[in-house]
């Protein structure tokens, strides 16, 4: 252990990806407790998911995956805002589809891509040991963006989450907020994209928010939680891959899944034995 802890001290790129495992789990802990108490866990794999056709695209075009990504995430966002707010009685299919269609678009546009690059693979799947130095730049861009329209609207959105009907009766344009909380989680996914890529973005965004919110009794301490647990199971999950020579994201995942699993066996073992019982 000594000696791990010592290549993370004098690699570089080691000690880039404890800084985007930090970077990711701030983000991820606070959009996350707004997707887990909304219950926006589909709509959120459905941005995930469908934002590969703009990485498709943006490959094919020789444009930036991350680009391609961030436009792709904004675009869904609004039109799954639209879907869940006009269409609510065939939203579950309609999101389906979105998700569906997103992968294969992007699956298009890879075939057709000349010099195809299996680089894009990391951006599916997620490869934290590639992360540069402007990575890190951009995730601490989307962090900043993401903790400003939280605290600027952290009122609009705690109504909207929680009792959308007494919100839009004491004035607040619940489907702006509505619409914002789906642009935060795009953001979130981009942020997570480099962890552990599109297809286990889904976990992250709401597995560690879901274990904090057996112990949080407010939301801003879920967040905070939420972001604890996030931190923890991306960095011992790094630790862990390392020595297992198993991949990070998946050991990351695994983890964040675990927590959850073993939090549950132990609220349900508190309740069993506590008071009257």
């Amino acid at each position: 252990m000594m000696e791990l802890l010592a290549q993370f001290m004098q690699y570089r790129f080691l000690q880039y990806t404890l800084l985007a495992c930090l970077l990711a789990s701030i983000g991820c802990g606070m959009v996350g407790s707004y997707i887990v108490v909304k219950r926006l866990s589909l709509m959120s794999g459905s941005i995930a998911h469908a934002v590969f056709s703009g990485m498709g695209i943006a490959y094919f075009t020789g444009a930036s995956p991350l680009l391609g990504a961030m436009l792709s995430a904004l675009v869904l966002a609004v039109v799954i805002g639209f879907i869940s707010t006009h269409w609510r009685h065939q939203d579950d299919v309609l999101l389906s589809a979105l998700w569906s269609a997103g992968m294969a678009v992007g699956i298009i546009f890879m075939a057709k891509t000349p010099s195809y690059n299996v680089d894009l693979f990391s951006y599916l799947f997620g490869n934290i040991l590639l992360i540069r130095g402007q990575d890190l730049l951009l995730m601490l861009g989307l962090n900043v963006i993401i903790v400003l329209i939280i605290s600027c609207g952290y009122q609009q959105l705690l109504g909207t989450v929680f009792d959308e009907e007494f919100a839009r009766l004491r004035g607040i344009n619940t489907e702006l907020a509505h619409y914002g909380l789906l642009i935060l989680i795009a953001l979130t996914v981009v942020l997570l994209i480099r962890i552990v890529g599109l297809i286990l973005v889904i976990c992250l965004l709401s597995v560690p928010a879901a274990s904090a919110a057996l112990f949080a009794d407010s939301l801003k301490r879920m967040m905070l939680l939420a972001c604890v647990f996030c931190l923890l199971a991306t960095w011992l999950g790094l630790l862990a891959s390392i020595p297992l020579d198993w991949p990070a994201s998946a050991t990351m995942v695994l983890l964040a899944c675990s927590g959850y699993f073993l939090a549950l066996l132990w609220m349900r073992f508190a309740r069993a034995s506590g008071p009257g019982r």
